[in-house]
């Protein structure tokens, strides 16, 4: 991400791979950690390699492979946390509990210093991020986009040849399908994304090809209505 206003490294934590994104201004060398669902110290580490000052922790949704790090880093540094949506508190309180189930003991419950609703703007030095809210993986669940930068982290909403799950407790399958393609599309197909796991794609590589929410698919759901047999939603997140 060069000649941009913001640069970004993705640094995979946790067992489960979750991409945890340090982001910063180019010219203010003003960092977030977007997700720090744990291993801070080496979060720490990337912060200070690349000499940076850390001012914000933002997060997309309550998981605790996205934010059971948050508490920590908060407590290292002082810095506030921003997001997710209020409605994903129940999953923040869940967080500990997450952690013992999936063998990282170390995952806390954080209070975050500012919920984040649709239509939002977060600050992070002399840049903005958009803040989206798009329910359905979690009902709070938000992403962050830079207009500019044609960047969006988007969690657990959307992955490269897949989305999110929605067999958690509440999520919604047509609230996803609708925040992708009412919300995420409308952004344009140059937009890079990092997803909540693996590899980082286009909103159009996806409308083209992603089996889920392509455009095909969609027209697909909308012709065949409850005929219509979805593919299986192996996404990690």
């Amino acid at each position: 991400m060069t000649d941009m206003p913001i640069r970004a490294v993705i640094a995979p934590v946790t067992p489960l791979q979750q991409n945890c994104t340090i982001v910063w201004c180019a010219k203010t060398k003003k960092a977030a950690v977007i997700d720090p669902g744990g291993e801070i110290p080496r979060l720490m580490k990337a912060i200070e390699d690349q000499g940076l000052t850390l001012e914000k922790i933002w997060i997309t949704h309550g998981h605790m492979d996205h934010a059971g790090g948050a508490a920590e880093l908060k407590r290292l540094t002082g810095v506030p946390i921003e997001g997710p949506h209020k409605d994903d508190q129940f999953w923040i309180d869940r967080i500990q509990e997450s952690g013992e189930m999936y063998g990282i003991p170390e995952a806390r419950i954080f209070v975050t210093d500012r919920w984040l609703d649709d239509g939002d703007v977060v600050t992070l030095g002399e840049t903005q991020f958009e803040v989206l809210h798009c329910p359905g993986h979690t009902p709070g669940h938000v992403i962050f986009f830079h207009r500019q930068a044609r960047f969006a982290q988007v969690g657990d909403v959307l992955f490269k040849g897949s989305i999110g799950r929605t067999d958690f407790p509440r999520g919604n399958h047509q609230d996803l399908l609708d925040a992708i393609t009412g919300k995420l599309w409308p952004l344009g197909d140059d937009v890079q994304f990092v997803p909540g796991h693996g590899p980082m794609s286009t909103f159009g590589a996806e409308r083209r090809s992603n089996p889920f929410v392509s455009d095909l698919a969609i027209e697909a759901m909308n012709v065949q209505g409850k005929d219509y047999e979805a593919p299986v939603n192996r996404s990690p997140g």
